[in-house]
């Protein structure tokens, strides 16, 4: 019996340990770069586009030099635009990530097509936003 709950102990350590690191243990591809005055956004994820149903992410912010940027507080949302009706907006969940103007992020999409992807930050690199356009497919 005590070999049995060590096995499993172990096993759903494993597992477990997986699970939180998948998506970030593959290089990551980039999906979009923006550049403003004052940071660049760099956003990837493993297979370098969004699809339908639950997707995982990390976006970067540098400095123009190449530098990471502490951009604080940081939010992502996106909109469809639906012929006839209000634009279908989805959220992001983010969260600062061990390196440096790294977060990653979660968000869930019901569809497909072309959303526009609205960044905005406020921390110790200065405040900010910026928009882009990204397909899921």
């Amino acid at each position: 019996m005590k070999r049995l709950i060590t096995v499993m102990a172990v096993a759903g350590g494993l597992v477990g340990a997986g699970l939180g690191t998948t998506a970030w243990t593959a290089e990551l591809k980039v999906m979009q770069t923006e550049k403003t005055k004052d940071a660049v956004i760099v956003l990837k994820s493993e297979t370098g586009q969004w699809n339908p149903g639950k997707n995982t992410f990390a976006l970067e912010f540098t400095s123009p030099s190449g530098q990471p940027l502490d951009a604080g507080k940081v939010t992502l949302s996106t909109s469809m635009a639906m012929p006839g009706m209000a634009p279908m907006v989805v959220g992001a969940t983010l969260s600062p990530d061990k390196a440096p103007g790294r977060y990653l992020g979660t968000i869930d999409f019901p569809d497909r097509g072309t959303r526009q992807v609205t960044v905005s930050w406020d921390g110790p690199a200065g405040k900010g936003s910026s928009k882009f356009s990204v397909p899921v497919r």
